[in-house]
């Protein structure tokens, strides 16, 4: 023997066909002319691919394993793939499967998903609502019920590939004769023509479509959620069943509140004495948008005496409904303390005398760092 055949795969004098491919499929993707430019990789793939025919075939490894030439009984390279190897086995090695289809495929198939956007308002949201949408896809022709023939058409096998779906090509290279397989192109892989296809889907078993859907957006949907809606998608060709339909949820933005999770954000704004004295208001809440009873449209609020502009309060359980969990977030009110911009004879007089009360007629401006390493820190520290 020339060659040493098991240790050229490197496999063991024992191997399966399973091994045998497995090796024979990794050395392929390596030395194939198309993927390896080395000067000498033609020449190894060639004799990586003797190998692989002489052992895979019972008849040539019973030959080589006694001493004899394999090759003298009868193929080899050069007269064409033997018994044991197809162009099949390097479709395998490069993509995983063989060159051939594996047959006709069917004319029914699932339909695409499908996507569309709602936009709801906050308080729809937030609560839950039912909207009333239109919908544009494909639904199973009713003339045809999704067959694609006319009315006692009925498919029959196609005459170029005899129902196989694919039809083979068969062409001379340095390597041998290379079989491949390509889809039909008069029946486009099925297998079966219709003769006689139905006038109102052109053979498609379905046509558009628009159509009205009740949604039920949920409580607590947020910027962007999607709701999935099965087998309300695209339906199939050949009537296949459909895909699914799935909403992207708007928030349009409210003039009141904003939205952080399951938290609402707002502001109220009271007047300087209010602020200091303190004071009690009544908020409007989320629900005003889509209740009529008063008692859920507010809620009260205790400013306490001396609440500064920018502090912030919390109402415990009116915020989101949480979507998948229970209960509610919390509703942030920020404070807001108006000054007086114009005031009179007897205002001034009024502030003038608090003023004077809190010896305030000539203060001296404060100016705080949050952080001590902020700017005013570090020029208060340049100084010191």
């Amino acid at each position: 023997m020339a060659q040493d055949y098991y240790a050229l795969l490197g496999v063991d004098r024992d191997a399966g066909n399973d091994e045998l491919k497995k090796a024979y499929r990794k050395l392929a993707r390596q030395l194939h002319p198309d993927v390896n430019d080395a000067p000498d990789a033609a020449d190894r793939f060639k004799e990586a691919t003797t190998a692989y025919e002489v052992l895979s075939d019972p008849q040539k490894r019973s030959v080589y394993d006694r001493g004899g030439d394999p090759m003298a009984q009868g193929g080899g390279m050069g007269g064409g793939f033997g018994q044991g190897f197809s162009f099949d086995d390097i479709m395998d090695a490069f993509f995983g499967q063989g060159g051939g289809r594996g047959g006709p495929r069917s004319r029914v198939q699932r339909g695409q998903d499908a996507l569309l956007r709602l936009s709801v308002d906050l308080a729809e949201a937030a609560f839950g609502v039912t909207h009333e949408i239109k919908v544009d896809t494909a639904v199973t022709c009713q003339t045809c019920q999704g067959r694609g023939g006319a009315e006692g058409s009925e498919p029959v096998t196609c005459g170029t590939c005899h129902g196989h779906g694919d039809v083979q090509h068969v062409q001379r290279t340095p390597l041998g004769n290379v079989r491949t397989s390509r889809p039909c192109p008069t029946c486009h892989g099925f297998g079966t023509v219709i003769p006689d296809p139905c006038q109102e889907c052109g053979g498609d078993g379905r046509v558009r479509s628009r159509r009205s859907l009740s949604v039920t957006v949920p409580p607590g949907v947020d910027q962007g959620t999607r709701i999935q809606m099965s087998g309300e998608g695209e339906v199939g060709p050949g009537g296949g069943p459909a895909g699914d339909l799935y909403l992207e949820i708007n928030v349009n933005p409210h003039p009141v509140f904003t939205r952080e999770g399951d938290r609402l954000r707002c502001q109220v704004t009271v007047p300087m004495a209010a602020a200091a004295l303190g004071v009690h208001v009544d908020l409007p809440t989320l629900e005003a948008d889509v209740t009529d009873h008063e008692d859920a449209s507010v809620v009260g609020l205790d400013i306490s005496p001396g609440t500064q502009s920018g502090d912030q309060l919390t109402v415990r359980g009116q915020g989101v409904p949480r979507l998948r969990g229970v209960g509610r977030g919390d509703l942030v009110v920020e404070v807001i303390v108006e000054t007086p911009t114009r005031i009179d004879d007897e205002q001034r007089a009024l502030l003038e005398q608090l003023a004077k009360a809190r010896g305030e007629e000539r203060p001296e401006a404060r100016v705080s760092d949050a952080q001590r390493g902020g700017v005013f820190g570090r020029i208060k520290d340049a100084f010191r």
